[in-house]
């Protein structure tokens, strides 16, 4: 079992990459024209997409790994590299392809259905997520890690639906320049928690590393 410290560094780590604060804009600006009962339910299938598709990766992660015979250690490097490049992405507020194209942004506008596609994937639970989502929950083969790690996703989960729920309230207290400060302090963390899936994946690769470190 993890160490309480791990488990929330795991709860940052969602957060920061799931980074419900920053989708307000694309949510708002998707149902800008829907009243405020389409808006919740949008928010809650949302909020449910997300959790399912985190527990689908926590629970369905390893077997497709081992089918593809891809060590952990191995993704835990490129889910480290993948994270890097959202953080910077989110450390200069620049568009992150790997969570929603233009083209994809513009073919939401003509759906009916939003609150799973875009908007829970790939917006909020896209790789970045699901990558981390695996290597956190792979670190433990115990049922009370698993359930632990759940609770995690239920949290985040949670957190997505009230960002979603009172997301005008959040985009007119903090304003476009508030939001962009908090995409900017979560991408740091979330470049720093790169950093350290690397840091771990390269030592088990190279064991020569760990001499030296």
């Amino acid at each position: 079992m993890l160490n309480w410290n791990d488990y929330l560094q795991l709860l940052a780590g969602l957060i920061s990459v799931v980074n419900p604060i920053g989708a307000i804009p694309t949510f708002m600006a998707l149902t800008d024209s829907r009243s405020d009962k389409d808006k919740t339910r949008i928010a809650i299938i949302c909020a449910i997409s997300v959790c399912m598709v985190l527990h689908i990766a926590l629970f369905g992660g390893e077997p497709i790994l081992t089918f593809f015979s891809i060590s952990l250690a191995a993704f835990r490097v490129a889910g480290g590299i993948l994270l890097l490049l959202m953080g910077i992405s989110m450390l200069h507020v620049l568009p992150d392809r790997s969570r929603h194209t233009p083209e994809e942004a513009e073919e939401s506008y003509t759906k009916e259905s939003i609150g799973v596609v875009p908007l829970a994937i790939p917006l909020l639970s896209g790789p970045g997520a699901i990558s981390t989502t695996i290597v956190f929950g792979h670190l433990q083969n115990t049922w009370s890690h698993f359930m632990t790690v759940s609770a995690v996703i239920f949290t985040v989960s949670v957190i997505v639906l009230v960002a979603m729920l009172i997301a005008p309230k959040i985009a007119r207290v903090m304003g476009s320049t508030g939001m962009n400060v908090m995409t900017r302090v979560m991408g740091l963390l979330l470049t720093a928690i790169a950093v350290e899936f690397m840091t771990k994946g390269l030592t088990v690769l190279f064991p020569v590393l760990n001499s030296s470190l």
